[in-house]
């Protein structure tokens, strides 16, 4: 199976869900205006963002699709076509690539993303293009988040620092950074604990974790990736906002697409925020990170061939 087979069948529930949704409020109606509304209130209930929900519909009201066509297609096509032009900027495919420059990556969100699973894919596909990476295990409040890094540097066969449960996180980050240097690893991919974006000490601690690393490299860390979890809906927007705030977020993986999530959200992430997408997360195993492509998303969430 290839990786767009495989990907569309991950995002499935999410795309049958918006796909028959989409069809039975355009299949049977007039393309007037009180449709118009009930394709703008459905891409809004589909977690699309308001303005890109509104824009859309514009889109769709000025296209003035021959009725000799079929509609549902029309319409899809124009859909497809404003979430390649709108999110295509945004696809960060040269993170996975070859490096030889020593590359420090933050990764954060909240409780429950799947930061440490997605930190093992991430550590795989760079491995697979020839990088040598080393995992900083810095989520030091849970054992248990120790464990599973290790398991997965065991898994794909890669280096790691960690302390005891209950060390400073920082003090883990900067070994992991300054072994890095010395080893010429090329990644450092550094786990943090799960953290509500409101709780202000917590938040702290995560900055410092940053600032530590700029003792060895003055530009570290290079990236600073953000996972949401596609369940969260709405909450996504306000976790980006607030971790955007506390050091500038360079790329974004979404998880958790293999459900029945609305995976409309990461359109509106894309719209108010313009940041970039590194992949996205469609399951628990080693080949369920899929690098983004913004044509591919739009295929799978459309739910066309």
């Amino acid at each position: 199976m290839g990786i767009f087979e495989k990907f569309k069948l991950g995002f499935k529930k999410s795309a049958s869900t918006f796909a028959s949704g989409l069809k039975e409020i355009i299949v049977k109606k007039e393309l007037d205006d009180k449709t118009l509304d009930e394709i703008e209130e459905f891409l809004i209930k589909s977690d699309v963002g308001i303005i890109p929900s509104e824009e859309i519909k514009k889109i769709i009201a000025e296209k003035k699709i021959d009725p000799n066509k079929n509609k549902v297609d029309e319409i899809n096509l124009l859909l497809k076509k404003y979430i390649i032009d709108l999110m295509s900027p945004l696809e960060k495919k040269d993170f996975f690539t070859n490096k030889t420059d020593l590359n420090a990556v933050l990764v954060s969100g909240v409780n429950g993303v799947g930061k440490t699973t997605t930190i093992g894919k991430i550590g795989k596909i760079l491995k697979s293009n020839g990088n040598k990476v080393i995992f900083s295990a810095s989520d030091t409040f849970r054992a248990a988040a120790i464990e599973q890094l290790e398991n997965w540097a065991k898994k794909i066969d890669v280096s790691i620092i960690k302390s005891s449960q209950g060390s400073d996180p920082a003090s883990v980050a900067f070994k992991a950074v300054d072994e890095a240097m010395k080893d010429k690893f090329t990644h450092v991919l550094i786990d943090t604990a799960g953290r509500l974006q409101n709780k202000k000490n917590l938040m702290e601690e995560y900055k410092k974790i940053a600032n530590v690393t700029k003792k060895i490299d003055p530009n570290a860390p290079h990236e600073v990736l953000l996972i949401l979890d596609a369940t969260s809906g709405q909450n996504v927007i306000n976790q980006v906002e607030e971790f955007n705030k506390i050091i500038p977020i360079t790329g974004l993986i979404m998880t958790k697409l293999d459900g029945t999530a609305k995976g409309g959200i990461l359109i509106a992430v894309a719209k108010k925020y313009k940041l970039p997408i590194v992949a996205l997360g469609l399951g628990e195993k080693e080949d369920d990170l899929q690098i983004f492509e913004a044509e591919k998303f739009a295929d799978a969430f459309i739910g066309t061939n």
